[in-house]
């Protein structure tokens, strides 16, 4: 079974569309594989919140995103009108509670269309709840674990290893059976030749960077 690590941010766009497109050409492709998200969080408290919906130069970098998105029905804000983008660390504790459970693939989706297509604000406690009982889990246990900070710890550990021990400087950063791939088209096509015939080198095209996307 093919392991793939995936270093994304719920708030950035790149990795919905390249998320989305990694699925469906593993379904295509019929290879087996388990992709684990792993958090690194672009803006971290208390660091001021971006406002990204009157940033004119960085909804002209995300129209490279139009075309992938739509053809892998994608409804996609670009950006959203959540102002200041949200922060998620708050999410990512859910994605923990959810992994414990074996639904993290299915929260970690609802929770990516939640910001960028239903424009929701994934950093409030309720839109959460919300999405944890979408996703099948027990809403007062989840509820009480991020009350509780019981997966507060563990997502800053994370954070810190995709900074400081993966040392990553633009999201997604996707890593199969430990090699980085590069992405330039954000398409299920690019994402198939990939699977099928390896593409490992820096990635050349549009990221989130770690101070910004671009």
């Amino acid at each position: 079974m093919l392991d793939i690590l995936f270093v994304t941010d719920f708030v950035c766009p790149y990795c919905l569309v390249a998320k989305v497109a990694l699925e469906e050409a593993l379904k295509e492709t019929e290879i087996e594989a388990r992709i684990r998200i792993q958090p690194l969080e672009l803006t971290q408290e208390p660091k001021e919140r971006i406002d990204v919906c009157h940033d004119e130069e960085r909804k002209k970098r995300y129209q490279v995103l139009v075309a992938p998105a739509k053809s892998l029905g994608l409804d996609m804000k670009l950006p959203p009108s959540v102002c200041p983008r949200p922060y998620t660390r708050l999410a990512f504790e859910g994605l923990f509670f959810a992994r414990e459970k074996g639904l993290d693939e299915k929260y970690a989706d609802l929770v990516y269309r939640a910001y960028f297509e239903k424009e929701l604000d994934i950093g409030e406690m309720d839109v959460l709840c919300a999405l944890a009982k979408q996703a099948g889990l027990d809403v007062t246990q989840f509820r009480q674990a991020l009350e509780d900070g019981t997966y507060t710890t563990a997502v800053k550990e994370e954070v810190e290893n995709s900074r400081n021990v993966l040392k990553v400087t633009g999201i997604p950063a996707i890593y199969l059976d430990g090699e980085k791939i590069a992405i330039e088209e954000y398409t299920k096509e690019e994402m198939v030749r990939i699977l099928q015939e390896g593409q490992i080198a820096a990635a050349k095209g549009m990221c989130c960077g770690l101070d910004g996307c671009g």
